[in-house]
């Protein structure tokens, strides 16, 4: 069978945006089929907030991928033995949280990939063909062509590495953490703020210079993410299940008490 192919990174390679919902409290295999009737992408499955077990996660994974979301699983920052976990059993992407350095770069981008790129074990991905892969050698190189590595730059200290960390090979996303930012800039919330406007930049314009890809997170007002999409950012989490939920079911609820 052949490999599932990673929608999302395919929207990325043809300059187009490719937009994330967040699963953090939804668990069950309906999460990635609204997903995909609401028009999102990429289903941003959340193991670092979210309280979500491996075998939570996977079963996202292998829901999601008959239905064109690309699985993407948030790991903890030192937990890599889980990310290649969740890649085994169904995921097309890993976004890794607080990479500040190259050296950490090089780790995380080394970890998810098969040799000769990196120094993944074999022992599954299998999920990804439909339980019907071709040959190792085969499967090892269709999967590091497919796999998505996203490293969250969430410290000032990254941002003035993102040049180096964009130059990483296998790093495929710089991904900005604007809470997590704005917080060690010690302007927290300030999504808006000219350091902010200026940590976008570098980050857009070193992925620019290295053929990567530039991600929005964590501004889910209309103003700034029309601005920093407009700067170039194109791998954009929409928001989460929580923020959605409780958005729609609030608006609903006040329109009803309002005709009484």
């Amino acid at each position: 069978m052949a490999i599932i192919q990673n929608t999302s990174l395919r929207r990325l390679r043809a300059g187009k945006l490719s937009i994330g919902f967040g699963a953090g409290q939804l668990r069950t295999v309906a999460t990635p089929l609204m997903a995909k009737a609401a028009g999102y992408d990429w289903l941003f499955i959340d193991m670092e907030h979210g309280a979500f077990s491996v075998n939570e996660a996977t079963q996202l994974c292998i829901a999601a991928l008959p239905t064109g979301v690309t699985p993407i699983v948030r790991v903890c920052t030192d937990a890599l033995d889980e990310a290649t976990r969740a890649l085994d059993n169904g995921a097309l992407g890993i976004v890794v949280p607080h990479v500040d350095t190259p050296a950490q770069a090089k780790r995380v981008a080394e970890a998810l990939r098969f040799p000769p790129r990196g120094h993944r074990s074999w022992g599954g991905g299998i999920a990804v063909y439909g339980f019907a892969p071709p040959g190792a050698a085969e499967a090892q190189e269709e999967i590091n062509n497919e796999v998505m590595v996203v490293a969250m730059i969430e410290t000032a200290e990254a941002v003035a590495n993102a040049d180096a960390i964009a130059a990483t090979p296998g790093i495929d996303v710089l991904l900005i953490g604007t809470s997590d930012l704005t917080a060690d800039m010690g302007i927290s919330g300030q999504a808006g703020h000219e350091r902010v406007q200026a940590a976008y930049r570098s980050v857009v314009d070193a992925c620019n210079k290295h053929g990567k890809f530039a991600g929005l997170g964590g501004i889910y007002d209309d103003t700034w993410a029309k601005f920093y999409i407009a700067m170039g950012t194109r791998f954009v989490l929409g928001g989460s299940d929580q923020m959605f939920i409780l958005s729609a079911a609030t608006a609903r609820a006040q329109f009803l008490a309002g005709l009484a």
